[in-house]
């Protein structure tokens, strides 16, 4: 069972989402929030595996309610999915930035609203390399593109095999993608994806995505940079 709870300031969105999620099997919608600071104070009492959250609210907004549930160790285990429109492009890399799993539009089908949900909650990154790109390189990457991006300590900390996981987790692939890639289990595939997590203390996989754009070692055409060289 997938338990959701869902942050939007318009009570019909709210309803709607609710109504998609619990008319689907195995999910269950344990709460609702208009705002940021309720979500906070209802992801900390009902631990819900998914906070399907709105960006612009009174108030606390989705990004600091976000940064607040992804940085609270006890609720590590919390994934945020965000809900979004296309007016919103530019407060999606700073959503990520602050821990969220992915984003998902307020007009997507509710089959791929349900499927969203659940693939957060499995522990997959909710980012369409395509989408990711275009945000990075809009929103994330400097203006020059032969402006220095010095390889960071955390970088610098991984092995080598660690630092081609990462790469291959910011191009968008699975555990079992990565698995069927590098000739490995899927099980040494995720235990590497976890150790790169703890060591650049990044909350999820989007994060990754994010750090490996940032510091050069993918670029936005999708083909390894000087960092990772």
């Amino acid at each position: 069972m997938t338990r959701v709870l869902v942050v939007d300031d318009q009570s019909l969105i709210r309803q709607a989402v609710t109504a998609i999620l619990e008319g689907s099997e195995g999910v269950d919608v344990v709460g609702e929030a208009p705002d940021g600071n309720e979500a906070v104070a209802l992801a900390r009492r009902l631990r819900p595996d998914v906070v399907l959250m709105d960006i612009r609210m009174p108030g606390l907004d989705g990004i600091a309610a976000t940064a607040r549930i992804c940085t609270d160790p006890e609720l590590e285990a919390v994934r945020v999915l965000i809900l979004t429109t296309f007016e919103e492009d530019e407060y999606l890399v700073a959503a990520l930035r602050a821990g969220a799993s992915g984003f998902i539009g307020k007009g997507a089908e509710p089959d791929a609203i349900v499927r969203a949900v659940r693939s957060v909650h499995a522990g997959d990154a909710l980012l369409s390399p395509a989408a990711t790109r275009s945000l990075i390189t809009k929103y994330v990457l400097p203006r020059d593109p032969s402006e220095p991006r010095p390889l960071p300590p955390e970088l610098r900390d991984l092995t080598d095999r660690e630092r081609e996981v990462l790469l291959l987790v910011a191009r968008g692939l699975s555990n079992q993608e990565i698995a069927d890639g590098l000739v490995i289990s899927p099980h040494t595939a995720k235990t590497h994806v976890n150790r790169i997590m703890t060591k650049v203390a990044a909350h999820d996989r989007a994060q990754l995505v994010i750090l490996a754009y940032e510091t050069g070692l993918l670029e936005p055409g999708g083909a390894e940079g000087p960092a990772g060289r």
